[in-house]
């Protein structure tokens, strides 16, 4: 029987460069991810984001590196792109320097039902403020886009790689 090496925390994190803040994430945005970013390797999605995630997890499901977070000096941070059935998501999570997980939440995308559709995009500025802002579209009527339904909401990170509600 063959042995599977384990891949380092480190190599895992070389996948996700770094990038300047202030950063937008739109549903457009993964695409540019897509293109520029090495594909994570099924192992490292087996090893690394599997354990963490609490979602479907179907042979379709896709994941793709985003960027890390600039600056952390106790934590890592990363942000990662997870496309299921009729969900995307943004997905911000943060480690410890040994890799175990501290906090993690999903920061963008869109959802659907089959009778609505709920998008959201996230700006993380240099601050570590995340400011989301969302809503929803009717799909089975006229009248798309339903203005009563946007709604905004802000996340910190803190120097613990915890992940708040900002005040």
């Amino acid at each position: 029987m063959k042995k599977i090496e384990a891949i380092s925390f480190k190599h895992f994190l070389e996948k996700f460069p770094k990038i300047e803040l202030p950063v937008t994430l739109t549903e457009e945005s993964s695409l540019s991810f897509s293109r520029t970013n090495d594909p994570l390797p099924a192992l490292m999605i087996e090893q690394f984001l599997q354990p963490i995630d609490e979602g479907e997890i179907d042979d379709y499901t896709e994941y793709i590196a985003c960027f890390k977070i600039p600056n952390t000096k106790l934590f890592h941070a990363i942000v990662y792109w997870k496309a299921g059935l009729l969900n995307y998501e943004y997905i911000l999570a943060t480690f410890t320097k040994k890799g175990e997980l501290i906090d993690k939440r999903v920061i963008a995308g869109t959802k659907s039902d089959g009778k609505s559709l709920t998008q959201s995009a996230a700006t993380i500025d240099e601050d570590w403020i995340i400011y989301i802002v969302g809503g929803v579209a009717l799909l089975q009527t006229t009248k798309n886009y339903e203005p009563t339904s946007s709604q905004s909401i802000s996340f910190e990170m803190l120097p613990s790689g915890q992940i708040i509600a900002a005040e």
